[in-house]
């Protein structure tokens, strides 16, 4: 999803018509306010960018990007930044700082949403990984144990002689890492982990 933060009405519904032509889903928001009150703790794994003016009047684009980054959000959603009175001191300090891209108005509708897919790629490929994370650690010490020797290709009866356990205790913690990590073989384990 695309959020698009920008006090100017016509600027917005131009940004979340071209995005929706290239067939981006995108939401917009008039204030940086409600932005950060509706959206921006609801970020999912399929993808999520901001692109964000820097001059608001209730809350200005650098002071949303500082809480994104206070919160650890950026490298799930990604930040483009959008204005007409930025400089290059202001760009240079919010790429250092984690930002994706910084454009100045007047833009090139066509680059910029060459760097939304971009930016949704990485933002997904971020959710996608952090999701796998969260899954291993699910995982008791035993089953990563079992894991491990799963995803070096051995056999359930080498790996019940290596961690002196029985056949049968080894396939109940085969099914459960299987069940935990949501996948149905070894080959789509050893996929999602490489």
């Amino acid at each position: 999803m695309l959020h698009i933060v920008d006090d100017e009405d016509v600027l917005r519904d131009s940004l979340l018509w071209l995005a929706r032509s290239r067939g981006i889903e995108a939401c917009g928001h008039a204030s940086a306010q409600l932005f950060l009150d509706q959206a921006a703790a609801r970020f999912d794994a399929q993808g999520d960018c901001l692109l964000l003016d820097v001059r608001m009047p209730d809350l200005n684009g650098v002071a949303v990007f500082d809480q994104l980054v206070a919160r650890g959000l950026t490298a799930r959603l990604p930040v483009i930044f959008l204005t007409g009175h930025g400089d290059v001191p202001m760009a240079v300090d919010s790429l250092k700082r984690g930002a994706f891209d910084f454009f100045e108005k007047p833009f090139d509708g066509n680059r910029l949403m060459d760097r939304v897919e971009e930016a949704l790629a990485v933002s997904r490929q971020a959710g996608a990984s952090a999701l796998v994370q969260a899954r291993l650690a699910s995982l008791s010490a035993r089953e990563r144990e079992v894991l491990d020797l799963i995803l070096a290709g051995k056999m359930n009866k080498v790996v019940a002689d290596q961690l002196g356990i029985s056949m049968r205790t080894v396939e109940v913690h085969r099914a459960h890492i299987f069940d935990k990590m949501q996948v149905k073989t070894a080959v789509e384990l050893a996929g999602l982990l490489k």
